[in-house]
């Protein structure tokens, strides 16, 4: 068993060397984790807020759906470029594009804006397959120098990350409720710039926590991985080639979309005509704090693929009955029942996104060790597609059409992912 495991180690591409200065790989994932949630407390609720503030001429709309469109198309080619700077150095880089959108808003004009929104594309595209990346090494590494399964490691260093990223919803949208009082009618300019003044420190304090980073996860040469562009395009697509991969991207949009559905139409069409902009703020730190206890409950049972299929059915199912309730029942109300729905809603659909991101990495991790880069790419590919395609459409259709495309993707995905199950446990019981 020794000498397979030696082999298996020789043979993979990208195998973390001891963090530096004798940190231990449980440190560089608490690291990450708190550089993430500085960094996305201030992005979160200002995405959030997109739809609701910026409304001249749908400036936040577009801005969002142009931020994963530019997400889409660069993440194609982010895995080389990951890959060739090592994943420390994307997530720092990856950190510039966020700041420049905080910046951005504060003079939210179409010419401040909308180039923001395209290099935060870019950077988005590096730093999440970076954080991939980054993340997969330690939590193997963690696991193979202690001598630990592979699958809950993944799980556990998963669960912690997803818990704390859930948490910017909470910590970022807390911040909003308290600065923009008058939200009802847009919010006073002067709230909306001390908040973003206050995002922008926040996004400080996340590069300086990125740039401590332990770089024992970068390549032990610097040669270049492709020697072509050929090469290059083969690796990128690498995984299309697997019909895990096939199985598995159906999960992924839906994951995208769902995420899409909660920042541009429950925020606009559920949340603010019950309790205005201001109370967008509260009820997106409703949908964070339900998303951080999944997560971090999700990650300590995942032990495989048996125990992934069984999450992700608890989420899908609770996604569910939320979007048919929506699609069937629901009309605004008033009253304490009135301001509690949307609240209630927000905290059920956090629980199908902590299940879902938790999942996802893990799983990739697992099931793609040998291409991470790849497979993360992937991941942001069909994800950001995804929430693009949500951004652009929200302002044209109506809500009831948004309900019954969501409910539609939901069983397509859902019904992939379990014969994804069946695929995998008769090719690799082990994973299973």
């Amino acid at each position: 068993m020794d000498a397979h495991r030696e082999d298996e180690e020789a043979a993979s591409p990208l195998i973390a060397a001891p963090a530096a200065g004798g940190r231990s790989h449980a440190a560089d994932a608490h690291v990450l984790s708190a550089a993430f949630l500085f960094v996305f407390s201030a992005y979160s609720a200002a995405q959030n807020l997109q739809t609701s503030v910026n409304t001249e001429g749908d400036l936040g709309t577009v801005s969002m759906g142009t931020v994963y469109t530019s997400l889409t198309l660069f993440s194609v080619a982010a895995s080389p470029v990951v890959t060739r700077i090592g994943p420390k150095r994307a997530l720092v880089v990856g950190t510039s594009g966020y700041v420049l959108f905080i910046l951005a808003n504060l003079v939210p004009t179409w010419y401040t804006m909308v180039p923001a929104s395209l290099y935060l594309g870019f950077t988005a595209s590096i730093i999440w397959v970076g954080q991939g990346t980054y993340l997969t090494l330690a939590a193997l590494s963690h696991a193979r120098e202690n001598n630990l399964p592979e699958g809950p490691t993944l799980g556990s260093f998963n669960g912690e990350f997803w818990g704390m990223f859930a948490s910017t919803q909470v910590i970022g949208n807390l911040i909003s409720l308290a600065l923009l009082r008058n939200g009802k009618d847009g919010g006073s300019v002067t709230g909306k710039n001390l908040l973003f003044a206050v995002f922008l420190g926040f996004m400080i304090v996340g590069i300086v926590l990125m740039c401590l980073l332990s770089k024992g996860y970068e390549k032990r040469n610097n040669t270049p991985t492709h020697s072509s562009f050929g090469a290059m395009l083969k690796y990128i697509i690498a995984p299309l080639k697997d019909q895990r991969m096939l199985l598995t991207i159906p999960l992924i949009a839906y994951s995208g979309l769902q995420q899409a559905f909660v920042w541009a139409v429950f925020t606009k069409s559920i949340v603010t005509p019950v309790l205005g902009i201001s109370g967008v703020g509260g009820a997106m730190a409703i949908y964070g704090a339900a998303d951080v206890v999944c997560s971090l409950i999700a990650g300590r049972l995942t032990s495989g693929l048996r125990s992934a299929a069984f999450i992700v059915s608890v989420g899908a199912i609770l996604q569910a009955v939320v979007l048919f309730w929506l699609l069937l029942f629901y009309s605004p109300m008033d009253g304490l029942l009135g301001t509690a729905i949307p609240l209630f809603i927000g905290a059920l659909w956090g629980v199908g996104d902590g299940v879902l991101n938790t999942q996802l990495s893990a799983l990739l991790g697992l099931l793609f060790e040998d291409v991470k880069e790849a497979a993360f790419a992937q991941l942001k590919v069909w994800q950001s597609g995804a929430i693009a395609v949500i951004f652009f459409l929200s302002p044209s259709i109506a809500l009831q059409a948004m309900l019954i495309l969501m409910a539609t993707a939901l069983v397509i995905s859902f019904g992939s992912f379990l014969f994804l199950t069946i695929v995998v446990e008769k090719s690799s019981p082990v994973i299973a």
